[in-house]
């Protein structure tokens, strides 16, 4: 018997693992309708545990991204109001979505924390045109209001004046500005895990906030209330900065999409590969995140030879191959 060009063997075993990696990454695709359909988080403001757990989100992990729109994301707001009906849901360890954005639009290294609430324009106003595009808020709206270009005025043009604001999920309608303690009376109780705003309360307060413009305000589960919209939202709140200053309300634009599924420790190997000098690495990869993935990439490399005898064993025993081979030897015979 012939026996097959080494290199073309190397060359068939290369395209079936491409083969099945394409697969792997189409169906993550159809699944979640983005491209790539990955993300590994790099920071700790996600952690439930200093150890890591399965089931919140640790810097080395994959977590899927679904490719959805803002109105389909659930707020913390609205998960822990009993009289919501989207009551109850809850994803990664916590009531409400987690959301995948790009920091004031810039770019950058994106953002994935937990959607608190929605700000949406109530009463609005038509702003001045005559005012340049890059102009102050009080400029486009000198009889006050906040000006936000993304939304579509009374008259019809892009950009209007918003003078009071709704919060789904909580009594605030029809608000000039917004004060919410997420306290479990007033709103769903959400904790900071210590004494936050300025040691005056254990719980989330939303203190007299003016939105610059409609979106959501959000929070990494492990940053004691500190949200990414700074100190105008919440009492001693630091903010996330981009290029553009501390993030503004999360508009739809920005939004990359809302986390699935995770595949934990995976993404440390990435994180550890990583030669960008403005990732943190694997600074914030829980210890026991490397004994898992040492695990797990144990069992890969051991998993063939262990099996490799047990299936040999039954194929030798498979009355298949002896009729295989008794219709071998007959050939050979004539």
């Amino acid at each position: 018997m012939q026996r097959k060009d080494p290199l073309i063997l190397l060359l068939r075993e290369v395209t079936l693992a491409a083969g099945m990696i394409g697969i792997l990454v189409l169906g993550l695709y159809a699944h979640t309708g983005s491209m790539p359909p990955l993300v590994v988080v790099e920071s700790s403001s996600m952690i439930h545990e200093e150890n890591g757990e399965v089931g919140s989100i640790d810097a080395g992990d994959l977590v899927l991204v679904h490719d959805q729109s803002m109105d389909t994301v659930t707020t913390f707001a609205e998960a822990s109001n009993p009289a919501h009906p989207r009551y109850g849901y809850e994803q990664h360890g916590m009531p409400g979505d987690v959301i995948i954005y790009d920091k004031n639009g810039d770019g950058g290294t994106p953002i994935i924390h937990r959607a608190i609430l929605e700000v949406v324009a109530h009463l609005t106003q038509t702003p001045d045109r005559t005012a340049p595009r890059d102009a102050p808020s009080n400029t486009h709206c000198p009889e006050g209001g906040s000006y936000d270009d993304a939304l579509l005025d009374t008259d019809g043009a892009l950009g209007t004046c918003v003078l009071t604001w709704n919060v789904p999920g909580t009594a605030v309608v029809n608000a000039s500005t917004i004060t919410i303690a997420f306290d479990g009376v007033d709103a769903g109780h959400y904790d900071c895990k210590r004494m936050a705003h300025a040691n005056v309360e254990p719980y989330l307060v939303v203190w007299n906030w003016t939105p610059s413009q409609a979106g959501m305000l959000t929070l990494g589960d492990n940053n004691h209330c500190s949200v990414d919209q700074g100190s105008s939202a919440v009492n001693g709140s630091v903010g996330v900065h981009s290029e553009s200053g501390v993030v503004r309300p999360v508009r739809d634009s920005w939004l990359i999409g809302v986390a699935g599924g995770e595949l934990p420790w995976l993404g440390t190997v990435k994180l550890a590969l990583n030669v960008d000098s403005a990732s943190p690495g694997t600074i914030y990869v829980p210890n026991s995140s490397y004994l898992a993935l040492f695990i797990i990439v144990a069992g890969v490399l051991l998993a063939p030879m262990a099996l490799q005898p047990v299936l040999e064993r039954i194929i030798k025993a498979s009355p298949e191959l002896k009729l295989a081979q008794e219709e071998l030897a007959g050939d050979e015979e004539e």
